[in-house]
């Protein structure tokens, strides 16, 4: 069967992909024309791959092994062809028809060989590294498949992922901790004497509070900025920055007072579509 014929399927089977594990990146591709969508699509579907291996092995070797493959993949060492992966094939296909770099996507699969171990995340500087090779290098990779890359552009994904990313870590801290991992920075824990046993046993206390405040105002530092830097961008490169409203309201639900920390209560679909839907028709997005 021809790659033509396959095209399709690959597409589709991204976009179940994005959607069924990370909805609010889905409901931002709705916004764009549909090239572009497919091209991001194929970048979100990288990222769940990637993101999922911990998930998927017990042992951390493994995990490598499935890193390894898409860092060779992406160096072209893969033997055989990676048509037959549709996620390896919408990826190639997005980054011949957009030029996009190589580099940024391989780094991505090397720094999530963090995830595959039980090494505390050491201090908020460490997360910050660990978040601008992820989280801001997929905002700018997604930029870039709307518009030139430029300066300007960088700087909003740089805090744009710095924002999404420590979001996500006290968005994920029931099932961090679940499995004896931590995200949160061991600084940010001792600087409020919290025990990080404690964090393992599931025990909410008011050290670990002031500790998720303390990132919690972090997150929204970073996207306060990223949010100001929007006004440079060319107004075609701002939906691929509409993760931020969900971001916004993310921050806001997660950081109410008296909410169990250890409570997972991910965000309603219905919740998430309206938020990205109103921001997708904001001055604040388009103009």
């Amino acid at each position: 069967m021809s790659s033509t014929a396959q095209a399709p399927d690959s597409t589709a089977f991204c976009a179940d992909l994005v959607r069924n594990h990370d909805f609010p990146r889905y409901v931002a591709t709705l916004f764009v024309p549909s090239a572009e969508r497919r091209a991001l699509l194929a970048l979100y579907a990288f990222n769940v791959e990637i993101v999922r291996v911990r998930d998927q092995v017990s042992q951390p070797l493994p995990g490598e092994i499935r890193l390894q493959w898409w860092t060779d993949m992406l160096s072209g060492q893969v033997h055989g062809s990676a048509e037959g992966n549709p996620v390896a094939a919408e990826l190639l296909r997005a980054i011949r028809d957009y030029e996009l770099p190589v580099e940024p996507l391989s780094l991505l699969a090397d720094e999530h060989q963090f995830d595959l171990y039980n090494d505390p995340m050491p201090t908020m500087a460490a997360l910050e590294g660990y978040l601008a090779a992820t989280s801001s290098a997929l905002f700018s990779l997604a930029a870039q498949v709307l518009a030139p890359p430029s300066e300007a552009v960088e700087h909003v994904a740089r805090h744009a992922g710095l924002a999404q990313g420590i979001l996500q870590v006290i968005a994920n801290l029931p099932r961090d901790a679940a499995h004896r991992q931590l995200f949160v920075p061991q600084q940010v824990l001792a600087n409020h004497n919290c025990n990080m046993e404690d964090v393992f046993a599931g025990k909410e206390t008011p050290a670990l509070r002031a500790a998720l405040d303390q990132l919690a105002g972090e997150a929204q530092q970073h996207l306060t900025t990223a949010l100001s830097l929007l006004p440079q961008v060319p107004a075609s490169v701002r939906p691929a920055f509409l993760l931020l409203s969900h971001v916004r309201a993310e921050l806001k639900r997660l950081s109410q007072a008296g909410r169990n920390p250890f409570a997972l209560l991910p965000a309603s679909r219905l919740r998430t579509l309206w938020t990205l839907w109103r921001a997708s028709r904001s001055r604040e997005f388009t103009k």
